[in-house]
């Protein structure tokens, strides 16, 4: 890193990094690294080093013990090169987030300074600032909060840095999950604004801001602040590809992937070079290493990257995705296939207000709101500005502290708020649903789900755009968690058939735009692009016996239940009569039919395959493809699937009961749980395997697993993380649901079949 930014300097500015008038600042030194390095590296010059040492070399540490070994580390380097002791005078103790007094216009009100713990010290923060850095170069922190809020020890807030992000990374981003303030994200903006006109900014930090979708409005915006960008891509994110190994495949064997970047800005220049290089993604930390200190970033060949629309930098998608129909406005124009869409569920306490059993839950639910209460009428003894011991036996969140706080009274329980909720695919559990004891539950699910949550409302459920994971789509009629489709990354949207006003009143979520743009679509091309191809489409009872059977006739079309037809217009499907040309647009193409054919689109292997790269990172677009009724019909007979999973027949499947002769008595076979594709074998415990399982029920995905092995996750026994849950509430036994658990298998196989023999028979449909 030092002899590449050495390189840029003397490239583009004719300067050295040891020449005078180079200011150099290390704004994260930890036990001084880079300013030792710094030394070495200008070992053969000692007259401008010493001038380096004393004027122009400058680092900053916040931690006390890393600050005087840091402080130690340079002094014995210098005196090693120089065989001359001469101390440090350029080592400032003070948190550089917070030092925004030098950021000149961006500076905001400067508050008091953690540096300032002696008039010594606060003169060394006062001397950098009045110097022009031309050159920062480090490893900033990376971690963005504290995993749990019951800590009660919050990373500093960085009021002034964190709304320089909001004003540039954040507002120039178009993904939905914007928070950008981990620690490298806020080094990032300062170090941006801390730059003179001229100068070089090289960090080696989290990986993440290459490609990750949060990261767009950052890749547009230092695009905009530099020049140049040159991308070190080092890999090893061991989360977003498990079959790495922290310690084989990551530079600084840690979890997440690691990337160095140098930014240069150079004076009266327009546009941005950005040029970027990768690792071999099997390639051990030892080689990667090696690769690096073989040279610097003059000697390796370097790829030239032009950003796409959504600010890219890498997996650049080359398709027609923007000529598509945005299913909605989010994906671009003013507007969509549907006019309102939410995020899902966001408790911060899934353990506490999510649970099988009714009445643990409500047992949990009312431990929770009696330490709520009691924690409030605690509050009336502490007086302002005091500090609040809260009750560690519950899970705390910033927003249930706030709640605290802003509730007029006692909290009180109510079983009327235990309704049902979708948790994960095919796995409908209990849910208190309070807005209290929910971090985000908004009035956004309320218009879906109606006053109580309760109304059921076909939806269209969606993976984040920012979760890295293959697409998927599931269709539900119960409000989703954040994590339904996309636990841990990217988040849930929820794309409802209707939404409910105010009073009540059940309103279109398909817009009347989407019907002017299929019927003006459709309405040009000939009858058989609507009629389809005349097939029978009879109701059918589905099951086991159809596993495999031909596709027409087999499928029911959505009940009245899910797909109610609309006040406006009355539903009709193409089963209900074949209309002429003349009232194509106006019999075929209903709101109930583009909800279906949108759904069916979402399942097509050709589009999912052709538009991975756009999937995830924004929203779906709708094309138009010419047998618009066979993909209703596709679209319907999935949502009754999907929808109605626990009321389909059960796939025939044979189990097997071998009981352990020797087992004691009262004790229940050990919880295995595990699926067997290439023997057709559910493994269910120790006693019971079903075996028989079609093979291609394991091709039914959804993201990375199959809906089998989604049943079997949810149903294993796991020990509680919160402690109080762990200690009082943790009555889950997999034995109490086995029975349960072989009869929603046997649902999900015929689900599964079916939904890959529709799929299947959707790759030979045209799309020209």
């Amino acid at each position: 890193m030092i002899k590449s930014a050495d390189w840029l300097c003397e490239t583009h500015f004719g300067k050295n990094l040891i020449d005078k008038g180079v200011e150099i600042l290390d704004p994260a030194t930890g036990t001084g690294t880079f300013i030792v390095e710094l030394l070495e590296h200008f070992r053969g010059n000692h007259e401008k080093l010493r001038h380096k040492y004393k004027e122009e070399l400058h680092a900053n540490e916040v931690a006390i013990l890393p600050y005087y070994v840091a402080n130690l580390n340079i002094e014995a380097t210098y005196a090693a090169i120089t065989e001359q002791f001469a101390e440090y005078p350029n080592l400032c103790f003070v948190d550089t987030l917070d030092n925004v007094a030098a950021l000149g216009i961006y500076s905001g009100h400067q508050g008091d300074m953690f540096g300032s713990v002696s008039d010594e010290n606060m003169a060394r923060v006062k001397r950098q600032n009045e110097r022009k850095i031309s050159v920062i170069i480090g490893n900033p922190p990376y971690n963005a909060n504290q995993q749990n809020e019951n800590d009660n020890n919050k990373n500093r807030s960085y009021a002034r840095i964190d709304e320089r992000i909001k004003q540039t990374y954040i507002k120039a981003s178009t993904a939905q999950k914007t928070k950008l303030y981990d620690m490298y994200s806020r080094f990032f903006r300062w170090a941006s604004d801390r730059l003179t006109e001229d100068g070089v900014l090289a960090f080696i930090t989290n990986r993440s801001f290459i490609e990750s979708r949060t990261f767009d409005g950052f890749r547009k915006m230092v695009a905009q602040d530099f020049n140049e960008i040159w991308v070190v891509d080092l890999g090893g994110d061991v989360r977003a590809n498990p079959k790495l190994s922290g310690t084989k495949h990551n530079v600084f064997g840690i979890q997440t992937g690691v990337a160095i970047c140098y930014l240069v800005r150079k004076k009266g220049v327009e546009g941005c070079t950005i040029r970027y290089v990768r690792r071999p993604e099997d390639e051990t930390a030892e080689d990667k290493l090696s690769w690096l200190g073989s040279g610097e970033i003059k000697l390796i060949d370097f790829t030239s990257i032009k950003p796409d629309r959504q600010y890219s930098w890498i997996n650049l998608a080359e398709n027609d995705f923007d000529d598509l129909l945005p299913i909605h406005a989010k994906a671009g124009g003013l507007n969509g296939v549907f006019d309102l869409y939410s995020m899902g569920i966001v408790t911060a306490r899934d353990e506490w207000v999510y649970d099988e059993d009714r009445n643990s839950l409500a047992s949990k639910a009312e431990f929770l709101i009696s330490t709520f209460n009691h924690q409030r009428e605690g509050l009336k003894s502490i007086k302002k500005g005091d500090k609040i011991d809260y009750d560690v036996s519950i899970k705390w969140s910033e927003s249930l502290k706030r709640n605290l706080i802003t509730t007029k009274s006692n909290m009180s329980f109510e079983s009327s708020r235990i309704i049902e909720a979708c948790y994960r695919p095919f796995n409908n559990v209990n849910f208190y649903n309070d807005v209290v004891f929910s971090d985000r539950l908004t009035n956004l699910h309320f218009q879906i789900f109606g006053d109580n949550l309760s109304t059921m409302n076909s939806s269209i459920s969606l993976m984040g755009d920012s979760s890295g994971k293959p697409f998927f789509s599931l269709a539900i009629n119960r409000p989703p968690d954040l994590n339904f489709v996309s636990p841990a990354s990217g988040g849930t949207r929820c794309l409802p058939r209707y939404r409910y006003s105010k009073s009540g009143e059940r309103v279109d979520n398909i817009t009347d735009w989407a019907v002017a743009q299929f019927v003006g679509f459709y309405a040009s091309k000939s009858s058989p692009s609507l009629t389809g191809g005349g097939g029978s489409r009879e109701a059918a009872d589905g099951g086991a016996d159809a596993i495999g059977g031909g596709l027409a006739g087999q499928y029911a079309t959505a009940s009245a239940e899910h797909a109610p037809a609309s006040p406006a217009r009355p539903s009709t499907t193409p089963s209900a009569r074949s209309p002429s040309p003349s009232k194509l647009g106006e019999d075929l193409i209903t709101k109930d039919a583009i909800f279906a054919y949108c759904y069916a689109v979402l399942h097509d292997p050709l589009y999912r395959e052709k538009y991975a790269l756009n999937l995830k990172r924004e929203f779906p677009r709708i094309p138009f493809y010419p047998d618009f009724a066979k993909w209703v019909e596709w679209g319907e007979a999935l949502l009754k699937l999907h929808i109605d999973y626990e009321k389909v027949k059960p796939a025939k499947l044979t189990r097997v009961d071998t009981p352990a002769p020797k087992r004691a008595e009262g004790t229940h076979p050990r919880p295995k749980l595990k699926s067997n594709p290439e023997l057709g074998q559910i493994q269910i415990d120790e006693d019971t395997q079903l075996t028989g399982v079609p093979v291609q029920a394991w091709d039914y995905r959804l993201g990375n697993r199959s809906a089998i092995d989604w049943v079997l996750d949810q149903h294993k026994e796991k020990t509680p993380r919160d402690p109080t849950i762990r200690e009082k509430f943790n009555t889950y036994r997999f034995a109490d649901y086995k029975e349960s658990c072989i009869e929603l298998l046997g649902r999900v196989v015929t689900v599964s079949v079916e939904t890959v023999a529709i799929t299947e028979a959707m790759k030979a449909a045209k799309r020209e």
